[in-house]
């Protein structure tokens, strides 16, 4: 499986700072097909809790998780700022994450990134690859998307 690596030639890469409870993640935003509003989805039986369903997107039809059941968090509560960003991930194809919010984008530099070490055994810890530091002072946790996307039960 392809790591996701920072763009080192060119010194910066853009996130899409989003809301998961009271915390701000970054998502690359190579990654980011579209967004969507929060859209009736189809259950489907037998799959792993975090998966809540499937939407049809023009004609296609795309898995949608909760980002925040896979990371143990609080069940998601929709509301009129709750989205669903379809990730284009070669290895996974099309598939829909649901977000509290979409706040904005952010262009970090290279020096802005810290990776961060992490206990194998913290399964929350591994969705987050690096910390990206504004330049207002606030940190946004940059998630592994192929972490997030692994299909693996949390128990």
């Amino acid at each position: 499986m392809e790591e996701l690596k920072v763009d080192m030639e060119n010194g910066t890469t853009q996130f899409i700072v989003v809301t998961l409870g009271d915390e701000e993640y970054g998502i690359d935003i190579k990654y980011v097909d579209n967004i969507v509003r929060m859209q009736n989805i189809t259950r489907v039986p037998k799959v792993q809790k975090y998966l809540k369903g499937v939407i049809n997107l023009r004609g296609e039809v795309i898995p949608v998780m909760s980002i925040r059941i896979k990371m143990g968090l609080e069940a998601d509560e929709y509301s009129k700022s709750t989205r669903i960003i379809i990730l284009k991930l070669e290895q996974h194809g099309n598939i829909g994450v649901i977000v509290d919010e979409v706040q904005e984008v952010v262009t970090l530099e290279n020096s802005q990134i810290e990776k961060i070490a992490y206990d194998p055994k913290e399964e929350k810890e591994n969705f987050i690859f690096a910390i990206g530091k504004y330049e207002n002072g606030g940190l946004i946790s940059l998630l592994d998307l192929n972490a997030v996307l692994l299909e693996k039960e949390i128990v």
